[in-house]
């Protein structure tokens, strides 16, 4: 068994922005595992929010002992985005060697398209009405807030796409104290959801605040170790293969996950397609999809997947799995 791994950058069309900062690129590991002469390939992003690095990532990889199978990755890397790039590549490594898709080695129903939101970066308010403006045919839209003004944009994005369904996603920008208001605008804007609006670690101040929309937990999630503190706090999930460490956990995660009654939403960082690709296999089990990254690079893997408005076709077998 070998491991390759290459450091890849995919531009975006424009910069995207969320309340932690901009970035203009994606950037991604892609990792190759080749055992009998076939390979299988997965994909990370490193992500700072989580103390990971393009470096610590390659370390965390290259220090993992050969050969290594799903179940003993598990114990050899943590959740995060290493152990995500090479439980993925061992996954689309079984599946060329044995000649059997993913989803029937994780007896998964067979992959259909999937409708996925489209994310609006965080803006000026007239610069998101715009962005809404031009998207307002998409049935979901996610809009990026948590600054200064937040209300202004909602509002704006409501008046540009009245039909579409909302998700907004504050990435921990907002207090305990202004969420009684904020949730109120939200409900009155026909808001469906709203994404980890405070801070990891202020969790419990969503006992006391009305829920007049389901609240989704994404940084405060990681995988089944996550549940039991989120509890009475939040009604949704965000479950993303680099928070889990991979497609094995992430697996589990959902199933536990239903059985404590939470609502499923399927999510990922920016990356490409071969990143996306795991994740649409989830799809099936969620009420909310959030898998656009590809829509937003200016270039990216071949055989890249295929998407028809929002619409999410499934992966072909070059691409993984």
């Amino acid at each position: 068994m070998k491991l390759s791994i290459k450091f890849r950058t995919y531009p975006l069309k424009q910069p995207f922005s969320i309340s932690r900062g901009t970035r203009s690129k994606a950037e991604v590991i892609e990792v190759r595992i080749t055992r009998n002469g076939v390979t299988g390939r997965g994909e990370c992003v490193p992500y700072a929010r989580y103390g990971e690095s393009p470096s610590g990532v390659c370390e965390q990889l290259y220090g993992v002992k050969l050969p290594v199978s799903r179940d003993s990755l598990q114990l050899a890397l943590p959740p995060g985005a290493a152990r995500n790039a090479l439980d993925c590549a061992l996954w689309d490594l079984e599946a060329k060697t044995r000649n059997v898709p993913v989803w029937r080695l994780a007896r998964l129903p067979a992959p259909k398209s999937i409708d996925t939101a489209y994310t609006l970066s965080l803006d000026t308010p007239r610069a998101m009405h715009e962005d809404a403006h031009a998207n307002r045919h998409r049935p979901l839209l996610k809009v990026k807030l948590g600054d200064a003004g937040d209300l202004n944009r909602l509002h704006a994005v409501r008046s540009a796409a009245p039909t579409s369904k909302l998700i907004v996603d504050a990435n921990e920008g907002w207090t305990a104290q202004e969420m009684p208001e904020i949730m109120h605008e939200l409900a009155a804007a026909n808001v469906s959801l709203v994404e980890q609006p405070l801070p990891v670690g202020n969790d419990e101040a969503l006992v006391g605040i009305p829920h007049l929309i389901p609240i989704c937990a994404d940084e405060s999630c990681h995988d089944r170790k996550s549940l039991p503190q989120l509890k009475g706090r939040y009604e949704f999930i965000n479950i993303k293969l680099d928070k889990t460490g991979g497609l094995t956990e992430a697996l589990k995660l959902l199933e536990a996950a239903k059985e404590h009654g939470f609502g499923i939403m399927i999510g990922c960082m920016i990356g490409s397609s071969l990143g996306i690709a795991p994740a649409t296999l989830l799809g099936h089990s969620a009420q909310y999809v959030d898998l656009d990254p590809p829509l937003l690079l200016a270039s990216d893997q071949r055989h890249a997947i295929s998407y028809k408005d929002s619409r999410i076709d499934p992966p072909q077998p070059e691409l993984w799995g």
